[in-house]
Order: C-alpha cells, then structure tokens, then sequence
C-alpha cells in the first residue's frame, strides 16, 4: 500500500525514511504538539515550500533545466486568489474560479514560454524566464488598481476559514478549533497530494523520459522522443504545481504582495532548498525545506541565546550576534555544499549502498 502511495519510490535509507516521518508526523501534528500562531506559521510555510521546490527539481534536477519563472508561477497562483477574493463576496466559488484562473494563466505562461525558448539552448531559457519574471513583478507593482502595488491585498475567506469561526466550544487535545486550523489542515493535505503527484510524474514513463533527456537529449531524439515536446510540458506542469503552491500560500496568509510572493529572495530559497535537499530526488524537496525554513525563521533565536551565554567572551559573542544569523545560514549553506555534494538525500542513498 505505501510502496504504491510513493509510486514505487521507497527512500531506501533507514535515516531517510526516519527523517521524513518525522517532517510528516511534526506538520501533522503541529496544532497539538507546537501550540501557537508563530509554530503554525513555519509549519505552513514548510508544506507550502515542500511543494514549490518538488516542482522546481522537477524542472533542475530531472530535466536539467535551469528557470528563473519559477517565482512568477507561484505568484500567479497567490494573486489569483487574492484578486478573485478581493473582488467579489467571500465564497467558496470566487476561491475555485480565482485558482482556475491563476491556473490557466499559469499555463498559457509557460507553454509560450516553453515553445519560444526551449528550441534552442537551456541558457537561452534561463535568461527568457528571468526577463519574463522581472516583467511580471513590475506589472504586479503597476496595476495597482488590480493587484494592491507595491502595498499588496489584504483579502477575506469564505467564513468557515475565518479564525473567528469556532466548531468547538472548548480546546479539544488542547487545540482551539476554529477557521484557523481548518485552513492549516487544508494547505497540508493540498501540499500532501500535490507532493504525492510529483512523486507519480517523476517515476512515470514521461518521469524517465525527462531523466532521459537530462543525460543526452540527442540519444532520446534518436530513438524518436521529442526532447522540446517533453521540455514544454514538464515546463507547464512545473509551472501548475508552482501555482497551486501559490494559492496554497495566499489562502494561509490572507495577503499576497510583490514582497511576500514575487520577490527574486524567494527563487534564491527554492535554489538552496533543492541543493541541499539534493536534485534529482522530490525527497530532498521535504527534507531541504523543512531544515531550510526552520533555519530561517530560528536561527536567529538560537544566535540569541549563544551570544546571552557568550557575553563573557566580547570578541567570539560578536560573532554569534543575532543579526549575523544570514551570515552563519549562509556558512550552513556551503558547509552542505560542500561536505554533500549531492545533497542530504543524495548522500544517504550512497551510503545505503
């Protein structure tokens, strides 16, 4: 049964498979055992970023594509249903109709994309989408009238998500139970089922296919496979599933801005998710974003505390001070880099063997 939930592609690794029970059993289990709104917020965020950087390694590590669009996707999805939730009534219909819109948009996008530029060398392509996504985060600061500018939208849910409403008149398991949890528990099984869906896309016959075309695109043309037709459309169902994350991220927040969901920091995170994750694996895409967003959002907490212990010593407190925290992420990051060159999952799948 699990062998077939994970389409056949089991962690192989007793630390591996340790490791993502617990990243599923602690977002699952988030309302009861990190009570608080800051716990459910890394939380959400961590489901959210576990599905956008699945789907960018479905371009990097199983294509070989390098995109720089990947952010404008996700930012399609966040304003589709900020603008459908600002325009009309809350409801569930405007939610629906926002995410198929932002979907549809989402597509157009990238196939246009994917035809006019994957014809030629990847090189080409990673310069057209960054062109594409700085012009779309200036039109999303522009047409304010539409998308809030530079100020964002701050937008309602259909009542039953609102935090004011309540199912329960006591805390059962010591949790409150109101619109709140219930649209945290949405953006988990939502980011559950689109993890799931990368997994099946990859281990399919189009997964190998794109592994394929990775290795040596000429050998996959030779024995009849149109490496840019298979291009284009792992390009378009990346660019869904960056989408869906998007709108994921917009019904938990409440809030899309050019800061919050377009900006270029966020392609930067996705890169280091995915890289110390390690490419070529959606496992990595858990586990890269679950240490990578805990380390963003604690990190300095931490630093805090060792330069409280380290007062005594001015010269090696100064080097733990909280604002250094990007500093220390960023040795984090090389340290990975280079002592796992593969990424974590990479380098416990080598060791399993």
């Amino acid at each position: 049964m699990i062998r077939k939930l994970l389409s056949g592609d089991l962690p192989n690794s007793r630390i591996l498979t340790t490791l993502l029970l617990l990243v599923l059993l602690g977002l699952l289990l988030t309302p009861f055992i990190f009570p608080g709104t800051r716990a459910m917020n890394v939380a959400a965020k961590i489901c959210v970023f576990i599905v956008l950087a699945a789907s960018y390694d479905l371009l990097l590590g199983y294509t070989g594509i390098v995109s720089f669009a990947h952010t404008m996707f996700f930012g399609i999805g966040a304003y589709g249903v900020g603008i459908a939730m600002s325009r009309f009534e809350p409801g569930w219909l405007p939610l629906l109709l926002g995410v198929l819109a932002a979907m549809l948009t989402a597509l157009v996008l990238a196939l246009l994309l994917g035809l006019l530029s994957l014809r030629v060398r990847t090189i080409f392509f990673a310069m057209m989408s960054l062109a594409l996504a700085s012009f779309f985060v200036i039109l999303a600061s522009q047409f304010s009238d539409y998308t809030g500018g530079e100020d964002g939208l701050t937008f309602k849910l259909p009542e039953l998500l609102s935090p004011g409403t309540q199912f329960l008149d006591e805390p059962w398991l010591g949790v409150d139970w109101n619109g709140k949890t219930l649209a945290y528990y949405i953006v988990f099984c939502g980011s559950a089922a689109l993890f799931l869906l990368c997994l099946r896309v990859v281990n399919s016959p189009f997964g190998r296919v794109l592994q394929a075309i990775r290795e040596n695109d000429f050998r996959v043309a030779a024995i009849g496979f149109n490496p840019v037709t298979y291009r284009t459309v792992g390009n378009c169902l990346a660019a869904l599933l960056a989408c869906l994350a998007g709108a994921l991220y917009a019904i938990w927040l409440r809030y899309v801005g050019p800061d919050t969901v377009l900006s270029f920091d966020i392609m930067i995170d996705v890169l280091l998710i995915v890289v110390i994750g390690g490419m070529g694996s959606m496992y990595g895409a858990a586990i890269g974003a679950a240490i990578f967003v805990i380390a963003q959002n604690y990190l300095q907490d931490g630093m805090k505390l060792l330069h409280g212990g380290l007062e005594g010593v001015p010269v090696v407190a100064n080097f733990f001070h909280p604002d250094r925290w990007l500093l220390w992420l960023g040795v984090l990051f090389v340290l990975s880099v280079y002592f796992l060159p593969t990424g974590i999952v990479g380098k416990l799948r080598q060791r399993r063997k």
